[in-house]
């Protein structure tokens, strides 16, 4: 039986080689057979020449360089679209995913579940990112309607049943874990070591997690269109008891000349309201837009 591990990579040329032989010496002992895909999302640093020599000293290897910088949830579509594993181990390269922990996962599989999620109960992550990272989740589980886990990303063990009904998923937008949530499946959490990061920082700041919320927003949830709805109807609601209460001043001689002021807030309101509503229309169409192009999800540039 074979076992996958698919791992993008960016900026992680010092991690490779620990991550490589750590992996190895983790092989559950069921598997007799180990793939592991190193994908490079175009990383600007000599990663990709480490894992070219990588994978001339370990037979376990398969290289994958993209044209281009992608992203990484798309990295890992590559990864696992060239993964060929009974079992698929998805994980991070900077070794805060610990590779000691896929016996842990593979164990509890054996329970039954098509999914095993590890779950990083004590995160070794700045104050500032395990925050952000908090308020990330909970926005994203609002806007989109779904239960999310901020100790929960990408780290975890597939069946490959699992991975190939992912595969068949080939919208625009990629993030591996909605995804997973989507296809279903039997699935479980396993409470993991989280590691320091051994090199360098996160590529995920503030700026690049709202962008990828919005977009993760856009592809799984109507929920921002039908919050304009409501919007709508409050504005309708709280302008006819302003109308109710106008007319019944009016009615009592309070009201003599109707306030310009009162006027001009309404329409600047009114307008931003129209404006907020067909932005966020015009999210969807643009979206909808890249969809329909039907341009392939990443460019393979070299495989080694």
């Amino acid at each position: 039986m074979k076992l996958t591990i698919v791992s993008p990579v960016y900026k992680s040329e010092l991690m490779l080689r620990e991550l490589v032989t750590r992996i190895i010496k983790s092989k559950p002992k069921d598997f007799d057979d180990l793939e592991i895909l190193l994908v490079d999302d175009y990383s600007p640093d000599n990663s990709w020449h480490k894992i070219e020599e990588l994978a001339l000293e370990f037979p376990e290897i398969i290289g994958i360089k993209l044209s281009r910088n992608f992203g990484q949830h798309y990295a890992i579509t590559a990864g696992l679209d060239n993964a060929t594993g009974a079992w698929i181990v998805v994980m991070d390269c900077d070794l805060q995913d610990q590779p000691e922990e896929i016996i842990k996962l593979y164990e509890k599989s054996k329970e039954g579940y098509d999914i095993v999620l590890a779950s990083r109960f004590n995160r070794q992550d700045s104050f500032y990112r395990r925050t952000v990272s908090k308020y990330f989740y909970k926005v994203l589980a609002y806007l989109t309607g779904t239960d999310q886990d901020a100790t929960i990303v990408n780290f975890g063990i597939y069946n490959a049943k699992v991975i190939q009904s992912i595969s068949s998923m080939r919208e625009s937008i990629r993030f591996f874990p909605t995804m997973i949530k989507w296809v279903g499946f039997k699935s479980a959490k396993v409470n993991v070591e989280h590691s320091d990061r051994k090199e360098g920082k996160s590529n995920y700041n503030l700026k690049k997690m709202m962008n990828l919320a919005l977009d993760i927003i856009l592809a799984f949830s109507d929920k921002p269109l039908r919050l304009t709805i409501k919007l709508g109807l409050l504005v309708a609601f709280v302008s006819i008891l302003l109308a109710i209460l106008i007319l019944i001043k009016w009615l009592n001689g309070d009201i003599t000349v109707i306030g310009y002021a009162s006027l001009i807030t309404s329409i600047w309101f009114l307008s931003g309201c129209i404006l907020i509503t067909l932005g966020i229309v015009g999210l969807y169409v643009g979206k909808t837009f890249e969809g329909v192009k039907n341009r392939p999800l990443y460019i393979i540039e070299k495989k080694i």
